[in-house]
C-alpha cells in the first residue's frame, strides 16, 4: 500500500514526463516514482536539475547506471533496482555486467574500483579512508570524477529512500523481461 499518494498524471510537469520516455514507459505514460516526486514541484525541480547535470558531467552513462545499481541493492530499493535495470540495458551494459554492477563489482577494473568505492561510501556513510581514497585515485579518477561519483550516489540514495518510503508500485516493463528473478537472492560483496 502506498504511504505518499501519487498526483494526477496530468499534473506532472513536461520535464518530469520527459524522464518515462527514457525506455521504460511507453509514450504519454509517467512512472508511480514520477508521479509521488511530483508532489513537490521543489524536490521535483531538484531532481530534474541533477539528473540532467550529473548525465552531462564526466561519468560515462553506463559508470552511472552501475552506481545506480550498486545503490540501490545496497539500500534495498527494489523499484530502483528495476529502473536502474533498464536505464543499464539501454547503455549497453550485458545482463551479467548489470548482475556485478548489483554486488558492487564490474569485470573493467576501473569500473570495479569504483564500484568498491561507492560501496564503502554507502555503508560508511562517506568515512572513507585514505587507502580506498587513494585506491580510486590509483585507478585513475581525478578529483572532479570522485565528486562526480558521490554526486551520484547522493542522487540515488535520495530516490532510494523516497521509492522505499513511498512503498512505490512497480510499472516498469522490466518485469516482463524476468528481472524480479534477478531480484531474489543477491546482495551485495562484503566491503574489502
Amino acid at each position: 500500500m502506498l504511504r505518499i499518494s501519487p498526483v494526477d498524471p496530468k499534473q506532472v510537469s513536461k520535464e518530469l514526463q520527459g524522464m518515462s520516455n527514457q525506455g521504460r514507459l511507453g509514450p504519454g505514460e509517467t512512472t508511480n516514482f514520477l508521479k509521488i516526486l511530483a508532489q513537490s514541484p521543489a524536490a521535483s525541480l531538484a531532481y530534474l536539475q541533477a539528473e540532467d547535470t550529473l548525465a552531462k558531467g564526466r561519468l560515462s552513462k553506463r559508470k552511472r547506471a552501475q552506481i545506480a545499481l550498486a545503490v540501490a541493492e545496497i539500500n534495498g530499493c527494489k523499484y530502483c533496482l528495476l529502473a536502474h535495470s533498464v536505464i543499464a540495458r539501454n547503455a549497453g551494459l550485458t545482463e551479467e555486467e548489470i548482475d556485478s554492477a548489483r554486488r558492487a563489482a564490474a569485470p573493467e577494473p576501473k569500473a570495479d574500483q569504483m564500484l568498491r568505492f561507492t560501496q564503502s561510501m554507502v555503508l560508511q556513510r562517506g568515512e572513507i579512508s585514505d587507502a580506498d581514497l587513494s585506491a580510486l585515485r590509483k585507478a585513475g579518477f581525478p578529483d572532479a570524477e570522485i565528486i562526480e561519483i558521490v554526486a551520484n550516489i547522493a542522487l540515488n540514495v535520495f530516490t532510494n529512500y523516497l521509492n522505499i518510503l513511498s512503498k512505490t508500485e512497480v510499472d516498469l516493463p522490466a518485469i516482463a523481461n524476468g528481472l524480479p528473478n534477478a531480484l531474489l537472492g543477491k546482495s551485495a560483496r562484503a566491503p574489502a
